[in-house]
């Protein structure tokens, strides 16, 4: 059987000595609650924002108004500055960010349910991903904190370098 990601990413942070916090959205707090299931995350995890309202987002993350009205709460723009914004605000050396429409309300003819957007913020730089989830609300909710976990995965494997899932297009 294969080990949670949550566990495996602990085990990786812990040895790279490197602290994480963690900036949410659709996910409620989902993707804070697997790491703190692991004993001795304390070791690596800093914490968390919960911030499911823009005005939240602006002011505890410091997303731009500018980019929350020209890109949306749900847009690749708004989660690498909400995951800038959760690792410059705790002093964690990654931020990770994860915001979208869980459903089953709140999508756009161009923001269906289960868009969800993942962002990473490191010292080498942001990896974002896009993702378009199937499922019901709780189903996209733990997609997302899985795909949150994973690319936290691969950068740590890869040490800051390509870290794009093979399906992944480039740039995103």
């Amino acid at each position: 059987m294969e080990e949670p990601l949550e566990i495996v990413v602990g085990r990786m942070l812990r040895e790279r000595g490197q602290m994480l916090a963690v900036a949410e959205s659709c996910t409620g707090g989902l993707v804070s609650h697997r790491l703190t299931d692991v004993p001795g995350s304390s070791d690596y995890y800093t914490g968390a924002i919960v911030a499911y309202a823009s005005e939240v987002k602006e002011k505890l993350l410091g997303v731009r108004r500018e980019t929350l009205e020209a890109h949306g709460a749900v847009s690749a723009q708004a989660a690498t500055e909400m995951a800038q914004g959760v690792r410059r605000a705790v002093g964690a050396a990654l931020g990770l960010s994860v915001t979208g429409i869980a459903g089953p309300t709140g999508a756009t003819a161009e923001k269906p349910v289960g868009l969800v957007y993942i962002a990473l913020a490191a010292p080498e730089g942001v990896w974002i991903e896009r993702h378009v989830w199937q499922g019901e609300r709780a189903a996209n909710k733990a997609a997302s904190a899985e795909a949150a976990l994973d690319l936290l995965r691969r950068y740590l494997s890869s040490g800051g370098r390509d870290v794009r899932a093979p399906s992944s297009p480039p740039g995103c």
